[in-house]
């Protein structure tokens, strides 16, 4: 969705462990992304051809929970896109998905229709350091997911606006 409403080529950073299924590998080549392996700590060789990518004016596509939540919720951010944002200068856009088939099996997915939106919010520009703190960068990922978070908040109550029978909120939304 989001590759959709973007005029440009997202490399997009994902989960080695999809990246190298049979049969689907040649696709993920051909749009550029980057496997990343989660077991294990932090990923250097992805983290340093996201960076180059960055550097080559490239657009990148980031997951900051680091895995599909299968309900509303959000998880904490990774702080993997807060790093390189830093380290680059590149932006950051949040956006929020909702609506998608998160909690549904593969065939379930692709058999039952499903109507998700998409809401992006205004670009985030972190102050760029060759090496940043890591205070610094904790704090920079919960700016970023505070942004998600009010991304989910104006969406789920846009929705709630048009069809109030179709939402139930956990406690404290």
């Amino acid at each position: 969705m989001i590759q959709a409403a973007c005029p440009r080529l997202i490399v997009w950073m994902m989960a080695a462990e999809y990246y190298h299924l049979r049969g689907l590998r040649w696709l993920f080549e051909l749009i550029e992304a980057i496997p990343v392996q989660r077991a294990g700590g932090r990923d250097w060789t992805a983290t340093r051809r996201a960076l180059r990518a960055l550097e080559a004016g490239r657009v990148l596509g980031v997951f900051p929970e680091g895995r599909i939540e299968p309900d509303h919720n959000l998880l904490p951010f990774q702080t993997g896109a807060a790093m390189m944002a830093m380290r680059s200068g590149a932006p950051i856009c949040p956006a929020y998905i909702d609506g998608t088939a998160r909690n549904l099996s593969i065939v379930q997915a692709y058999l039952i229709p499903q109507q998700a939106r998409l809401i992006f919010g205004l670009p985030l520009r972190l102050q760029q350091v060759q090496r940043p703190d890591p205070a610094a960068v904790e704090s920079a990922t919960n700016a970023i997911r505070q942004r998600v978070w009010e991304l989910r908040k104006r969406l789920l109550a846009r929705s709630l606006a048009k069809n109030p029978e179709n939402f139930l909120l956990a406690p404290g939304d």
